[in-house]
């Protein structure tokens, strides 16, 4: 294949992750390439901002795209989704039975929200107080559920197993909620319950300690190493499985009047069971690279992939260039580089106009943007969150633009 040669770079997915690689590819990559995005859904959404929504201070509207609008000028879509991947023989079969082949695949399907993980959740979600920010199905759902809260109300939220995407979003609902009803005047009077399979509130300690704290400021029970497994919508009980401990194994029957549900979440059965995927389902890939530790012509990134960071939208902000530049190293038949170190972002909203902006990159090191104390709650990180960071999605980083603040790998933590 001689320099001249068109390259076909074949995206699988067309969220975030996708969109981003094609847009930066169109914008800094080679100029002999063909990019193909493939992408069933003709509906964008900023996901992020589901948060927002479910609290009441953000209208889904805004949230949404159609898909098309996006795909960056000199790129194809096709609507349809993959079925299956060859990687052996550099194909990639569609669910609309087309078979394509590739130079370069990129892997970007995100996950899939395993509902059907908790027994009888799937029929009860959107009625019966059964909310979820994690779905713009039922994400309006829970702005009803948090304003139908009074005196004697029992509220109860749930974190699912890791690994699962913005490991912060399942308790910015319980603080946004604990905000609004202390603002009402009834917070005392509510029981506000947050049930975490993890043993501990986040998986960052130097956050975890300020998150411990302002959990206590808002009296929320907090039950760690418990897994949401049943929930019978019509009774209002929630049934969890103590995972850890002197109980482990035992189930408890807590009941409740709005349950706001994080699900369990897995990669799309397609991944799952092709060759790219690794023992637990995930694309394998190199966790600084972003490269397939197989197949040299592959990379992921996204929710997808098996590197072991939080699953954000900042994390694609930071992969993205990566993958861009060594499919370009690949194409001028230089060696990959090692460019992305594990970032994500995480605005945790802990009150009705004040977040705490949790930056970090692998092994849990803090890595702030801005010369502040990144463990404070400040008005000035949730307007980055509420008008910042949808302005940088939509107009900057979907556009292929890469010229953001570089986050501060040699912050010190203070003493604890």
């Amino acid at each position: 294949m001689n320099d001249t040669t068109n390259r076909r770079v074949l995206i699988i997915g067309g969220g975030t992750a996708g969109i981003t690689v094609a847009a930066s590819l169109r914008r800094r990559g080679p100029a002999n390439i063909d990019v193909t995005i493939v992408e069933p859904s003709d509906v964008h959404y900023y996901q992020p901002a589901f948060t927002l929504v479910g609290a009441g201070v953000y209208d889904l509207a805004r949230t949404r795209r159609s898909e098309d609008s996006l795909i960056p000028p000199g790129v194809r879509r096709i609507k349809a989704g993959a079925a299956a991947f060859d990687p052996a023989a550099n194909t990639v079969r569609l669910t609309n039975g087309e078979t394509l082949d590739y130079d370069y695949l990129v892997v970007a399907t995100g996950v899939k929200l395993d509902w059907g993980k908790v027994e009888g959740l799937a029929d009860t979600l959107g009625k019966n107080g059964v909310c979820s920010n994690y779905s713009p199905d039922y994400v309006d759902y829970t702005t009803q559920c948090l304003k139908a809260l009074t005196s004697g109300s029992r509220a109860v939220f749930t974190q699912p197993p890791l690994p699962f995407k913005c490991p912060g979003a399942p308790q910015k609902i319980v603080y946004l909620t604990a905000d609004q009803l202390r603002q009402a005047g009834i917070l005392q009077q509510v029981s506000l319950r947050y049930f975490v399979h993890a043993p501990v509130i986040f998986g960052v300690p130097y956050f975890a300690r300020e998150l411990v704290k302002i959990a206590q400021r808002y009296g929320v029970e907090v039950n760690y190493q418990h897994n949401l497994v049943a929930v019978d919508g019509p009774a209002r009980t929630a049934t969890f499985e103590i995972v850890g401990g002197d109980k482990q194994g035992q189930r408890v029957a807590v009941p409740f009047d709005m349950l706001h549900v994080s699900p369990p979440q897995s990669p799309h059965d397609e991944v799952k069971s092709s060759p790219l995927a690794n023992a637990a389902g995930w694309v394998e890939v190199n966790q600084n690279t972003m490269q397939h530790v197989r197949f040299a012509n592959v990379f992921a990134l996204g929710d997808v992939c098996s590197a072991p960071n939080s699953k954000t939208a900042a994390a694609v902000r930071k992969q993205a260039p990566v993958v861009v530049r060594n499919i370009a190293n690949l194409v001028a038949g230089k060696a990959v580089d090692s460019g992305y170190d594990g970032y994500a972002s995480c605005p945790l909203t802990t009150a009705m106009g004040k977040t705490i902006l949790a930056e970090f990159v692998y092994g849990g090191k803090v890595t702030p943007t801005l010369p502040l104390d990144p463990a404070r709650e400040r008005w000035l990180n949730w307007w980055i969150k509420v008008t910042g960071l949808p302005l940088m999605y939509w107009r900057y980083m979907l556009k292929g633009h890469e010229w953001f603040l570089k986050h501060n790998t040699d912050f010190k933590e203070p003493a604890a």
